[in-house]
């Protein structure tokens, strides 16, 4: 399992478009990738999941990825993250 924490930048925080986008890039792996914010957690496969964080400019949330492919996902969602949000 990889983890690490990312504080989000983005001034809107996780909205509809880079949420779309981070489901998109999540459902390239066959790797489980969990988020957590806000004391809530989601399935960062699901849109309403992801959408119902919540996450804000300056909230930390975590990300777990677990399965076969997770060192690739979790470098390539760690750039998403950092290029998007």
């Amino acid at each position: 399992m990889k983890q690490f924490e990312y504080t989000i930048t983005d001034a809107l925080g996780i909205h509809a478009r880079p949420a779309g986008a981070l489901v998109k890039t999540a459902q390239q792996y066959e790797s489980t990738v969990t988020l957590e914010c806000n004391g809530k957690t989601a399935n960062a496969k699901r849109l309403i999941a992801v959408m119902s964080l919540g996450a804000k400019q300056g909230h930390v949330m975590h990300v777990s990825v677990s399965g076969s492919d997770e060192e690739n996902a979790a470098e390539r969602f760690w750039k998403f993250l950092e290029d998007n949000l």
